[in-house]
């Protein structure tokens, strides 16, 4: 069974997955980050792929990116980076990224590869659901990787229920249709979108993710969803600190607050 099902199938509330931007803060960085995670008990975790256009990141992710760019990552190389990674990493591991490097690289080689270095599941924002459908998901199935959809407060419930019943693994609910970013709380509106998605009974358990950055705004994903996806706040102690320990330990201390 794939890893995401089987994190799913045994802790249905409380998850949490970080994620983190391959090539930064250090072009090589991106198996220590993972193995620091998997061993200080993060429940999933979700790899950037580095992109030029990144058209749903906001300022933070976009800067590690570029910087990530500089260094020299591209896709061939993360792949060359995670081969052994399952040695000692058992948990779920997500990439997420834009259409045009996947395409580049090709959509079966990418599959293949993602299945090779034990990949679970890909998060590719700007995909056409159409496409997904004709020509993406006969490859992911083939290859054991989960395409997770995104959906936003503006994502009708007719397609909510498209998107449900045609994946698999989880649902990742953008808290907001901003772009990604630190947010202080998640007021009465969003509060009452989660709720709204809460009451479809979806088959796929649920992450929400975009803003959550301390108590307030990770106590409300989790009340609302099996847990909760942290992007920027994750990146930006990254940034200061360039040390994986100290990132986590700092955020930690953020979501006490």
């Amino acid at each position: 069974m794939n890893r995401i099902n089987l994190l799913f199938a045994r802790k249905q509330s409380g998850i949490l997955s970080l994620y983190f931007c391959a090539g930064h803060p250090t072009p090589d960085s991106a198996p220590a980050i993972i193995r620091t995670l998997a061993r200080r008990g993060v429940d999933m975790v979700e790899v950037g792929i580095p992109f030029s256009d990144p058209m749903a990141d906001g300022p933070v992710i976009q800067d590690a990116a570029t910087k990530a760019l500089r260094g020299g990552m591209s896709l061939l190389r993360l792949f060359e980076q995670l081969d052994g990674i399952r040695n000692d990493v058992d948990i779920p591991l997500v990439l997420m990224g834009y259409l045009n490097p996947i395409m580049q690289f090709g959509f079966e080689a990418f599959f293949r590869r993602c299945h090779d270095v034990g990949i679970d599941g890909v998060i590719i924002p700007d995909l056409p659901f159409a496409d997904y459908l004709r020509d993406i998901r006969p490859l992911a199935e083939q290859y054991d990787v989960h395409v997770v959809m995104l959906i936003t407060p503006e994502t009708s419930d007719e397609r909510i229920r498209f998107i449900d019943e045609n994946t698999n693994g989880f649902i990742y609910m953008v808290s907001s249709a901003a772009t990604t970013g630190a947010q202080r709380e998640f007021d009465a509106q969003k509060q009452a979108y989660f709720s709204h998605v809460q009451e479809l009974c979806l088959r796929n358990p649920r992450m929400i993710g975009f803003g959550i950055s301390n108590r307030q705004t990770l106590e409300s994903a989790q009340a609302n969803a099996a847990g909760a996806i942290i992007g920027s706040r994750f990146v930006a102690l990254l940034d200061e600190t360039a040390d994986a320990d100290a990132a986590l330990d700092r955020l930690l201390q953020d979501l006490q607050q």
